[in-house]
């Protein structure tokens, strides 16, 4: 049994490992700077940001820049063309357009910028919340939300004037209304998405707050399509506002570019030439808008020089909190472990249809200090569930139907979510089986290293570092001030693995629970792997609670294991009289698959020497 993975045998330390995994070598250097100066490298970007600011800047100073009051009229002057004190020529009133463009600008930049900072002040936090939580704010929200994309905007908006009167900035206000629920829509669904990343549940085992797993790894995430989004409401916003002051429905004498081509359409016979400056104000205004938003949104997702989208795993959960259940102790039991037990947890998911499906059914389990417990069963026995149990971190739907589980002696089920938290990063760590899918791809390996111990233990940012820096050497990744600069494309599967392992001893737990750390590994590298889980629990003192299929890990690694097949576990006992002496008849057929004494296949031939030979 212990072929696969000999416990005698020597495991490679990392100065052998192959080029790919020194996780700097290989990878050709890459220009980085700052979302600005990308920006600027952007030819389209760098000109409708001039574009913009050029019209901003001239519609914010336009009382110093207008060469005349935008309401002085002088019907000798009526429809003079360019020249003299009239850059831009005169209306029909003889009021200089230049001044009426500049000073309709801040009309109407400034009732776009209103509705577009209450619609987002509205979607956005709304959003967030509802794709985060979900439950039954979510379902009120997008009942509402639903109710307003319903209503005509249009109409709403007349009738608006009708009630309020001619006022912009009222218009506007509910213009913003009318607007929060795109903002709502696309936050909310890409939260929901994003919530159920790994990488997200890896932040909640490290003990960040739900505030600042948003705050660090929703947001980023969510910027990208909201400042598009924000750029397509501000030009409808500004559109709105010009076509309500175009057919007459605005703020009466007011300039503003509406009103302007209002006055332009109606002497277009004998002045064409008046349609031109407000629709080329609003022509270039949105135009930059898009532009400069598309620029914007791609500077900062640029941030190695390479895009670095989010890799969606093959297995997903979500982060739904487990309910509070009445944890009955069980007498008569094994003598519980002071730093895990479990007894009879029972883990059970909501049916489409109504119900409950239990999935984990009366698991009894302990991890002592320095002890390592192996969990092994085939895929679907409900490993994974009960370590998710134990962590907190059940998928959405699922709970703990009944059961007990303590953490140093605290029974943790139907703890609260605040205080579960205090327990994950210092207490309870956790090393994932898919290590790339654990890193959020938008933050470098040092600050997520970092930012758990910031919070965690309350350290500086340079204390932090260096403490990075330290667990880094410790996990044996060489340069590791240069790896501290890396995003997680430009490492190795087996060094982002060494990655998570630091990050869970960041907080110097007393439990770690690894799920399966070396699947997903090449052999050399699992070797490496479990070497060094043993040398840290041997030096810390940790209890290990190993989650794995690999029969060969066990037996290389464990002290005691608990087989588990279907939700249940069969066999406890030490390692060697498991898989020396398996007295249930699972555990004898899991050891009978193992191929360690399979004879090896004849090589191959082709049919003609195979009939030849017969």
């Amino acid at each position: 049994m212990s072929e696969n993975l000999p416990a005698g045998a020597p495991a490679a330390g990392l100065s052998g490992v192959p080029p790919r995994d020194a996780g700097g070598a290989g990878t050709p250097p890459v220009r980085r700077g700052g979302a600005v100066r990308r920006l600027l490298r952007n030819p389209l970007g760098a000109f409708s940001a001039a574009v913009l600011l050029l019209l901003v800047a001239a519609v914010a100073l336009a009382p110093l820049l207008a060469p005349q009051d935008p309401s002085a009229s002088s019907l000798g002057d009526a429809f003079t063309g360019p020249g003299g004190g009239h850059p831009l020529g005169t209306d029909s009133a003889g009021r200089d357009i230049l001044s009426r463009l500049l000073h309709g600008g801040r009309n109407t930049l400034g009732g776009a910028l209103i509705a577009l900072g209450i619609a987002l002040a509205l979607g956005v936090p709304s959003g967030l919340y509802a794709g985060y939580r979900g439950g039954r704010f979510d379902s009120a929200a997008n009942w509402v939300v639903n109710l307003v994309m319903a209503l005509p905007a249009m109409v709403v908006l007349l009738a608006s004037r009708a009630i309020l009167g001619p006022n912009v900035w009222a218009l506007m206000t509910v213009l913003g209304v009318l607007a929060a629920p795109s903002f709502f829509r696309l936050v909310r669904g890409i939260v929901a998405g994003v919530r159920k990343e790994l990488y997200v549940d890896a932040a909640k085992v490290s003990g960040l707050s739900d505030a600042r797993i948003v705050a660090r790894h929703i947001l980023t995430v969510v910027r990208g399509p909201v400042i598009i989004q924000v750029a397509l409401v501000a030009g409808i916003a500004i559109g709105l506002q010009a076509g309500l002051e175009f057919l007459g429905i605005g703020s009466g004498s007011a300039p503003t570019w509406g009103a302007m081509l209002n006055e332009a359409f109606q002497n277009i016979q004998r002045e064409p030439l008046l349609m031109l400056w407000p629709g080329l104000a609003l022509g270039l205004t949105n135009a930059a808008l898009v532009l400069l938003a598309g620029a914007l949104r791609d500077g900062l997702e640029d941030r190695a020089g390479r895009p670095a989208a989010p890799r969606r795993a093959a297995r997903r959960h979500g982060g739904g909190t487990v309910p509070a259940v009445t944890a009955a102790h069980c007498p008569g039991r094994a003598e519980r472990s002071g730093l895990l037990s479990v007894r009879g947890l029972t883990v059970a998911y909501a049916r489409p249809d109504g119900g409950d499906k239990e999935v984990v059914h009366g698991v009894d389990l302990d991890v002592r200090a320095g002890e390592i417990v192996g969990l092994v069963g085939e895929s679907g026995s409900g490993k994974t569930q009960t370590a998710f149990a134990v962590l907190g971190i059940l998928p959405e739907g699922g709970r703990i139907a009944g059961g007990s589980i303590t953490v140093k002696g605290q029974e943790v089920v139907g703890l609260p979510e605040r205080a579960r938290r205090g327990l994950r990063g210092g207490t309870v760590a956790y090393v994932p089986q898919e290590p790339m899918s654990n890193l959020d791809p938008a933050f470098t390996i040092g600050s997520q290293l970092t930012e758990p111990m910031r919070h965690v233990l309350g350290l500086s940012r340079r204390e932090a570092a260096r403490r990075a820096v330290d667990l880094l050497r410790l996990v044996e990744i060489p340069r590791p001030e240069h790896v501290l600069r890396l995003y997680p494309h430009e490492i190795s599967g087996g060094m982002a693995q060494r990655v998570l392992i630091a990050g869970a001893m960041s907080c110097d737990p007393e439990l770690l629970i690894a799920d399966e750390p070396t699947t997903a590994l090449d052999v050399r590298v699992q070797a490496e792997i479990l070497d060094l889980l043993r040398r840290l629990q041997k030096d810390r003192g940790l209890g290990v609670l190993l989650v794995t299929h690999d029969l060969g890990v066990v037996a290389d690694l464990c002290d005691r294991v608990a087989v588990m097949s279907a939700g249940r576990i069969v066999e406890t006992g030490t390692t060697e009289r498991v898989l020396r002496a398996p007295e249930d008849p699972y555990t004898r057929t899991l050891l009978g698959a193992v191929l360690d004494q399979a004879p090896a296949r004849s090589p191959w031939q082709p049919r003609e020497a195979r009939s030849a030979t017969a």
